[in-house]
């Protein structure tokens, strides 16, 4: 190689081309990353033009996450074959990568417009409201578990919805059957569930059947909520209602943007029918 005619590049030429500082081209050749075509008598080193696709490409990897040591490795054993092997590799997890990116967009826009009906919401007013069937993501039945059991539900539960993906970015809400209200255990849940708007096939959901639901808010803990429940109990039978099978219960306003508990709000959906006498 005739030296003499061919063009070399400082390290500072060479750091400026790449967009790095010239100590980055130092740790690379001290640990056999990427070193200079040669040094001169004086130990200034030179690098051809021809590192510059060489630095990119262990630029890139870098920033996928690859370690310099498993690069370094590839650096030593550079062949056609385990480079595209490498690029398969790098382009799966991308891919990967996009699909989380997302579908964690997803459950954000989500919860942007959960809020932002919140905020339009009378949180002291009872409606009557017609609601369509609503598929439902359900978790193990919690009936007569003690507290132990019940944090293992929802570690359980929680851990379903991120390895499935099933978590829509809803809020986990608990559904009462109609005998636990009846006997005033408003807050004995008899499920979890989160709802699914798009469910994936396989899956076991229950379906929430369209009907007639009254639909209020509690502000402030469980220890209070017997009060919000009395309210409904006075509506209904001001509508001459009778309560039906399912209560279901969600937060709007949890820790997430509350810091005291008397300040949390509950939406409660009462499944209700006409009275028949």
């Amino acid at each position: 190689m005739n030296k003499k005619n061919m063009k070399y590049l400082t390290t500072g030429e060479f750091a400026k081309l790449c967009k790095v500082n010239k100590q980055t081209l130092f740790y690379y050749d001290q640990i056999g990353l990427l070193s200079p075509v040669f040094k001169n008598e004086k130990g200034y080193r030179f690098y051809s033009i021809h590192q510059i696709e060489l630095f990119f490409v262990i630029d890139l990897l870098k920033d996928l996450g690859m370690s310099l040591s498993d690069i370094q490795q590839y650096t030593q054993n550079k062949s056609p074959e385990s480079f595209l092997t490498l690029m398969y590799q790098k382009k799966e997890e991308i891919a990967k990568k996009r699909q989380e990116i997302q579908m964690k967009e997803k459950l954000i826009e989500t919860k942007i417009t959960l809020m932002e009906e919140a905020s339009r919401l009378d949180f002291h007013q009872i409606t009557l409201e017609h609601l369509p069937e609503a598929t439902l993501y359900l978790s193990r039945n919690i009936e007569n578990i003690n507290d132990e059991e019940f944090v293992e539900v929802i570690s359980e539960f929680i851990g379903e919805l991120n390895e499935l993906q099933l978590d829509t970015g809803y809020p986990i809400g608990g559904i009462t059957k109609r005998e636990q209200v009846l006997k005033g255990e408003f807050s004995k849940y008899s499920y979890l569930y989160i709802e699914q708007l798009h469910p994936k096939e396989g899956y076991p959901y229950f379906q929430a059947v369209k009907g007639d639901f009254l639909i209020g808010y509690h502000i402030g803990d469980d220890k209070t909520i017997h009060n919000t429940y009395k309210r409904f109990f006075s509506e209904m039978e001001r509508l001459d209602l009778v309560l039906g099978d399912f209560v279901f219960e969600e937060y709007i306003y949890d820790t997430v943007v509350k810091n005291q508990k008397e300040h949390y709000v509950t939406k409660i959906m009462i499944q209700v029918m006409k009275n028949k006498h």
